[in-house]
């Protein structure tokens, strides 16, 4: 039972995944745009952060629960009901659920590194002030994380990797 009975739900709908890849779709259309030479590593640098936030966002909900997953899960649940309401009312359409059936957990180590890098960002968002692109990044990745589709594809890329990193690192394997 996770700590402080927060209840997670992890359900992310057709609206969610939807507000998550328009969400995307805005901060990589705006970099497409703004360059010309695309694949030179001073393009890429500037979409880094974006992408970063977007990992980030996919481990956030990826997380057991607490308040940082309750967080992320509080979000989903936003992304869910925004995308909803533009589906059915913008264009007539029906939100189905889109989770994966089998969710990945992390491991205790990758709660750690959670904690590490919500530390990092919260600092480099505390030098820089407060920016959209990253708040846009977080919410896409979470919007993505738990999708069945290409989508969701960096959760299970993500999950395993970031687990086997933190559980090396605090000496759990």
């Amino acid at each position: 039972m996770p700590p402080l009975d927060i209840p997670t739900y992890g359900l992310v709908s057709l609206g969610g995944v939807t507000v998550g890849l328009s969400l995307f779709a805005w901060d990589f259309s705006r970099w497409w745009a703004s360059n010309k030479k695309r694949f030179t590593p001073k393009a890429l640098r500037r979409l880094a952060p974006f992408l970063a936030c977007l990992a980030y966002g996919t481990l956030l909900i990826l997380s057991a629960g607490g308040l940082i997953g309750a967080g992320a899960d509080w979000s989903l649940w936003g992304t869910n009901q925004v995308g909803e309401v533009v589906l059915v009312y913008g264009v007539g359409g029906t939100s189905p659920d889109v989770t994966r059936s089998s969710h990945l957990a992390l491991s205790p180590g990758g709660h750690a590194v959670i904690i590490i890098v919500t530390v990092v960002f919260l600092a480099v968002s505390s030098i820089r002030g407060f920016r959209w692109d990253f708040v846009r990044g977080v919410l896409s990745g979470i919007s993505l994380g738990l999708a069945s589709s290409v989508a969701g594809t960096a959760g299970y890329v993500l999950a395993p990797v970031v687990s086997y990193a933190g559980d090396l690192v605090a000496g759990l394997l």
